[in-house]
């Protein structure tokens, strides 16, 4: 009887190692699947985008820009390129990444009224992109590799069934403790991000408003970020959306920092 209870006890410790395994790798292959789904989509795209920044009073401020990005490779090496058009005091700032799977992204970013290309530090990426809500990392996005990710179940949001996964930063990491993530299990975008600090409070919230079906893709063309610590929120609108335009890897140097690409900045 002791060694029957032994052998099934053995077994239940088996079972629950490899359904812990297979649990890890599920989330995993998820965050991958949405990562890829909300930040990859077609080879390449250009955008109209429309931020507004809400202050805890009510307060807005209205920033109007272009946003070019180029996949390199699916799920790896990325590019984007940012042309801020209104209003005059970030008029002709432009802000580029150079992102990759392995290593710290590169992000630099020009300042016309000081001529002045600037570097932004693996340390800065966690910093408000330009007095939003959002930081610098939020605009291109962290690496789903970067984090250990947890699959708690699946709920309802909004009608729509979800995947509720939880990651946890593998290194030091400012930019949060832990986020819980909420992903429509259709689409695979991301409808809900919640981010909590080293005290386990919610610090900001990441809500997709409105999503799209454009160029047959189905895109998040309203976010959020609700900045539960401070107060206030910044709303951003994509409009004008075009996928797979031809992209050119030339435009994401120098150069074109300081002399933006006319092909697709119309002022």
């Amino acid at each position: 009887m002791k060694q029957t209870m032994k052998t099934v006890l053995a077994l239940l410790l088996i079972l629950g190692i490899s359904s812990g395994y297979a649990s890890a790798q599920d989330a995993n292959e998820l965050m991958k699947k949405s990562h890829l789904a909300y930040f990859y989509a077609g080879d390449d795209g250009v955008s109209d985008v429309t931020m507004t920044i809400v202050s805890k009073k009510g307060k807005e401020r209205v920033r109007e820009f272009i946003m070019i990005r180029l996949d390199n490779e699916e799920g790896g090496d990325q590019k984007y390129y940012t042309y801020f058009k209104k209003p005059s005091d970030v008029s002709r700032v432009t802000f580029m990444v150079h992102k990759t799977s392995v290593g710290n992204d590169q992000r630099w970013i020009y300042v016309p009224s000081i001529d002045l290309i600037k570097p932004i530090s693996a340390d800065d990426k966690n910093s408000s992109f330009v007095g939003s809500d959002f930081s610098y990392e939020d605009v291109s996005g962290r690496h789903w590799t970067e984090d250990n990710h947890t699959l708690k179940g699946e709920e309802t949001l909004d009608g729509k069934t979800v995947y509720v996964i939880e990651s946890i930063p593998k290194e030091k990491y400012k930019g949060f403790s832990r986020k819980v993530s909420y992903i429509d299990k259709e689409s695979m975008l991301p409808l809900k991000e919640e981010y909590y600090n080293k005290k386990d409070k919610l610090v900001k919230e990441f809500v997709a408003v409105k999503i799209e079906v454009v160029d047959g893709i189905t895109t998040i063309t309203t976010r959020r970020m609700n900045n539960i610590k401070k107060g206030g929120h910044t709303i951003v609108d994509f409009n004008k959306i075009s996928y797979n335009v031809g992209v050119k890897d030339e435009i994401f140097t120098e150069r074109y920092l300081k002399n933006p690409p006319r092909k697709y900045i119309k002022k």
